[in-house]
């Protein structure tokens, strides 16, 4: 029972919002040394599931690229392509988002998408772009940083519930080899496969109603974006600043 206390400190961490890296190593290694792990088993331990699991760090090979096409203009070129399509407003954008990440995921292709290869470029700048269009103008901040956040949930929901129809993913896999370990049991892949479909289409109804539902909220937002700060006073002329400080 003394091992459960690893789930303590990762609920402890996440309360009061440490840093979600550390709070998982050092959960890691209450749980090992509570287990009877000597130090040195626990470093081995950790060394073995990294070496196992390095496909997982793919992702950052793709943010150089990612940096650069983003300096070179791909967010406003995102923005032009978007505006092509009279008829796509952003909750229909993003709820199309959803369903690709959502079928994406669940033929493996999980990372193909995500928050820095796909939301931050791509997908929340093409769903700005569809309401500066409708709008007719620059979006006040608060709308901008709202299209941002259901841009990500989407990207969020139709991961999360659609790589559990993959058959290969590491959870699903998790859960027959502990439930065929531990109750003896001939549990397969594929049955928690098909259980997982029907929670994957919920979800991807009940969040794709909700953005649809955005566009009616953006309607009612202010037309006019924010006002900008006004100009320093030092700066209306040259040398105005250099004069005062004489």
């Amino acid at each position: 029972m003394l091992v459960l206390l690893g789930v303590l400190v990762v609920v402890a961490g996440f309360a009061t919002r440490r840093n979600p890296l550390l709070v998982v190593g050092v959960a890691g290694i209450a749980t090992g040394l509570l287990g009877g792990l000597s130090p040195r088993e626990v470093l081995a331990a950790f060394g073995t599931g990294f070496a196992s699991s390095r496909g997982v760090t793919i992702f950052a090979v793709t943010l150089p690229v990612i940096g650069l096409l983003e300096r070179h203009g791909l967010q406003i070129q995102a923005r032009r392509l978007i505006a092509r399509f009279a008829g796509l407003t952003t909750g229909r954008f993003l709820a199309l988002y959803l369903l690709l990440r959502q079928v994406t995921a669940a033929i493996g292709l999980a990372g193909a998408f995500g928050h820095a290869q796909t939301v931050l470029p791509l997908a929340a700048p093409m769903a700005e772009g569809a309401a500066e269009r409708r709008h007719g103008g620059p979006l006040p901040a608060k709308v901008r940083e709202r299209i941002r956040s259901f841009a990500a949930s989407a990207d969020n929901v139709g991961f999360f519930f659609g790589e559990d129809v993959f058959l290969a993913v590491g959870s699903i896999l998790l859960i027959t080899g502990f439930v065929n370990t531990t109750y003896h049991t001939r549990l397969e892949p594929l049955d928690l496969a098909l259980w997982a479909i029907p929670t994957a289409v919920c979800a991807l109804a009940v969040h794709g109603w909700r953005l649809l539902r955005l566009d009616r909220t953006l309607l009612a937002a202010p037309v006019v974006a924010d006002a900008p700060p006004p100009p320093d006073p030092s700066e209306a002329r040259p040398g105005a600043g250099r004069e005062a400080g004489r």
